[in-house]
């Protein structure tokens, strides 16, 4: 009896020394399952692990078009806002257009009056999708409506310089200097208030200048120019047949014209034309943004 009585007891305290052990809790600590370290292991080496050869080729190319977009905007970024380097300036004796140095002679340009009436937005629209400018000088009488003055904006817009061409479109000659200095400032005030900048080109109603103008147009910055040649205006060239052909075919033409054009339907439906007949005869149509403007108002 005694025996069984300490055999049980032996067997109690062996359990009890082989029960799992406690943590500084007093709670019992869990063993890892067999092979869970190298299961984690295996876990990190798969995040460690390098990309397909797809992402490896695909990493260059990204890293490539990142840094060519970086270049271009860079590129983009310098050149925005710095003015063209000048290359012609304006005779102030014929208002014909003089290389500077060794810019190409065999230039023309384009210039357009009394705009915006009604055809001058489907002709800047002509010249834009052949690639060339022209000068659009406007009368005051024609920005008097909303309609009007959006009309310019976008003209101005589309990348054409706008032209001062007089409020009225008097004759500076047969009016006083006061009325004078209105007819120009004041459109060169309310040319600035549509497009947000001034007008850099003068040209007079029927070409007539006087000294007061002269120098009130310095003053203001302006270059002055008359033209060369110009017809659309003369009873025999109101057809888009004749004034084409008279535009590209006049005895006027030559390296530097200065082209007078009116916002007529007549020249517009001939304006295409005119541009590929000059081009065909070699003459580049001039961008105005490359007019010396203080080099030409110098020699006024």
């Amino acid at each position: 009896m005694k025996k069984w009585i300490l055999l049980t007891l032996l067997m109690l305290l062996l359990t009890a020394c082989t029960a799992s052990p406690q943590n500084e809790d007093g709670q019992a600590n869990e063993e890892e399952p067999a092979g869970a370290e190298n299961q984690n292991d295996n876990n990190n080496k798969e995040e460690e692990e390098p990309a397909s050869e797809e992402e490896q080729e695909n990493a260059p190319r990204e890293e490539e078009s990142s840094k060519d977009a970086e270049e271009a905007t860079t590129d983009t970024e310098s050149e925005e806002g710095k003015p063209l380097e000048p290359q012609y300036t304006i005779n102030p004796a014929d208002s014909s257009v003089q290389p500077i140095g060794e810019a190409n002679a065999e230039v023309v340009l384009l210039t357009i009056d009394d705009a915006p009436d009604r055809y001058a937005m489907e002709m800047a629209t002509t010249l834009n999708e052949l690639g060339v400018k022209a000068i659009f000088f406007v009368n005051g009488h024609f920005l008097q409506t909303d309609e009007e003055k959006a009309t310019l904006k976008k003209i101005h817009e589309m990348g054409f310089p706008i032209g001062n061409h007089t409020m009225n479109h008097k004759s500076l000659r047969q009016i006083t200097e006061e009325e004078q200095y209105e007819e120009i400032v004041a459109l060169n005030d309310l040319i600035e208030e549509i497009i947000g900048e001034k007008p850099k080109f003068f040209r007079a109603p029927f070409g007539i200048n006087t000294d007061y103008s002269d120098e009130l147009v310095a003053s203001e910055g302006m270059v002055r120019m008359n033209w060369t040649y110009g017809y659309d205006w003369e009873q025999e060239y109101t057809t888009a047949e004749a004034i084409a052909d008279i535009m590209v075919n006049a005895k006027e033409l030559r390296s530097g014209a200065n082209l007078l054009m009116h916002d007529r339907e007549w020249t517009n439906d001939a304006l295409a034309d005119i541009v590929i007949g000059l081009q065909e005869k070699g003459y580049e149509m001039l961008d105005p943004d490359l007019i010396d403007i203080q080099m030409a108002d110098s020699q006024m």
